[in-house]
């Protein structure tokens, strides 16, 4: 069974069915090489407003489905992601520049994200509540109606179905807006997999646009709740847009995580999972290790490892080659790791490998000695490069890594794990890591960030996945009509 390699999707967008989008067609291009590998519809603001008075009715029916449908459809659509795994690897390395591990890692999250959401919708839904009146009173958990899902293109599949798979199983229907530089992984392939999964038509819709689409979705009136993954720029105006629509916008946004390298580790394997931190993925991932904070005792040690380890490694095209590291997304997320690349290193930082490009090619990059005032210390980088800054203390390390405006993931690498959790406690983040960089993800954690990483844990596990989809319902019961004083 092919997905994508029939072609049914190009220059469409997904309602139900492939139509034709009112913003017209445009081209799928291939980072590595520049090729156009496709086309793809676009969407304007009508589309997303006729989606939306579609998805309404859609909704009503789906959440009174049986729960065990609901059920079924998620645990299909897991069995068919992992059924298609090589054809979907192959699109994420063409679109994303993932390369294959990669790819396979984000097929099997999404695989995991649906069976996982399978369970909601026979889970415990509501709770008996105590009442002074002659009365039974309960609470319930009831769909919020239609969710807008707004995905980025670093991660597509992950950071789309972990929103689309929960909203559907507890009974919402979803308009994903995905990014249009990965709207065939990250849009095209959901439309298929729900599809042949047996979702009924209209409970999902799929419309890829720019900034124009997002905001008609985050103003439609049907649409309830907006799950927004992407920058903190990007997040504070979606955040913003939806509070003067008294909406819910769960958001998860940037980072500039710290891996905390204390001086009683193996440093050469230190080394390794600070690279693994920063590298993966050409370092396009949100919880990235993008700041290493080690000790003065062992800092030049650790720079010269990291250094050596990454210096070589194989940068290049993932659909054809065996490579550790694919292209950028794009030029002007290149020029933009270049810009603080450069920036720093004026200012102090010192450029011990990499800070070379060819194409959207750009070399592992580390950077020794990094002030705590320059551009790549402060900024999320988004991209590979490793800044390394020493710390003396533990209180001026406690300065240095709450010392951002960010609040995602955190790593601390130590032989005394209590003592790193008592770091942990007195340094902001939705995330921990003790002994392991900073990059985990798995669908049944909670997963969020606090300050400019976003509004908290709204995504993974059941507890967080049905306090933002669902709305709670006080419901009272009597037997009889009460007598009133008038």
């Amino acid at each position: 069974m092919a997905l994508l390699d029939d072609g049914a999707w190009q220059g469409k967008v997904w309602t139900g069915t492939w139509t034709t989008g009112d913003g017209g067609v445009y081209d799928a291009v291939e980072p590595a090489t520049g090729g156009v590998i496709g086309s793809v519809g676009m969407a304007t603001a009508k589309d997303v407003h006729e989606a939306a008075e579609r998805a309404v009715s859609a909704q009503r029916d789906w959440a009174a489905a049986p729960f065990e449908e609901r059920a079924r459809v998620l645990r299909r659509a897991g069995e068919i992601l992992e059924a298609n795994a090589e054809e979907i690897r192959g699109w994420l390395a063409r679109e994303s520049g993932a390369i294959q591990p990669f790819g396979d890692f984000q097929v099997h999250t999404s695989a995991a994200e649906c069976y996982e959401a399978s369970a909601l919708p026979s889970h415990p839904y509501g709770e008996l509540l105590r009442s002074g009146a002659p009365r039974l009173s309960f609470a319930r958990r009831v769909p919020a109606g239609v969710v807008g899902v707004i995905a980025p293109f670093n991660v597509p599949t992950i950071l789309a179905i972990r929103a689309i798979a929960p909203a559907l199983a507890l009974g919402n229907a979803v308009i994903l807006k995905p990014d249009p530089r990965t709207a065939i992984s990250g849009g095209a392939l959901f439309a298929r997999v729900f599809a042949e999964a047996g979702l009924p038509a209209g409970v999902l819709h799929v419309l890829p646009g720019g900034a124009a689409v997002g905001e008609a979705l985050v103003i439609e009136p049907a649409v309830r709740v907006i799950a927004f993954t992407g920058s903190t720029k990007a997040g504070r105006a979606v955040g913003a847009l939806a509070g003067q629509h008294l909406k819910r916008a769960h958001l998860e946004l940037g980072g500039n995580s710290a891996l905390i390298v204390m001086p009683d580790v193996d440093v050469t394997a230190a080394a390794s999972v600070g690279a693994w931190g920063t590298f993966a993925h050409q370092g396009q991932i949100c919880m990235a290790t993008s700041r290493h904070l080690v000790h003065v005792d062992i800092a030049e040690e650790y720079t010269q490892i990291l250094t050596e380890k990454v210096a070589n490694l194989p940068v290049g095209d993932p659909f054809r080659e065996q490579v550790a590291m694919g292209p950028l997304i794009d030029a002007r997320q290149r020029d933009r790791v270049h810009g603080l690349v450069t920036a720093s290193a004026q200012r102090g930082a010192t450029v011990r490998t990499g800070g070379t490009y060819e194409g959207l090619f750009y070399r592992p990059t580390v950077l020794g000695n990094v002030p705590v005032d320059v551009p790549a210390y402060t900024e999320e980088i988004f991209g590979p490069v490793a800044p390394v800054t020493p710390f003396s203390s533990t209180e001026e390390l406690l300065s240095m890594a709450a010392g951002t405006e960010y609040g995602l993931s955190l790593g601390i690498l130590t032989r005394d794990v209590y003592a790193g959790l008592e770091l942990a406690e007195r340094i902001p983040s939705g995330l921990v890591h003790i002994n392991d960089q900073t990059v985990n993800d798995e669908a049944v954690a909670p997963f969020g960030g606090v300050g400019a990483s976003g509004t908290g844990s709204r995504h993974g596990g059941p507890q967080a996945n049905i306090e933002a989809f669902t709305e709670t319902q006080w419901v009272t019961l009597r037997g009889s009509l009460p007598t009133y004083p008038f």
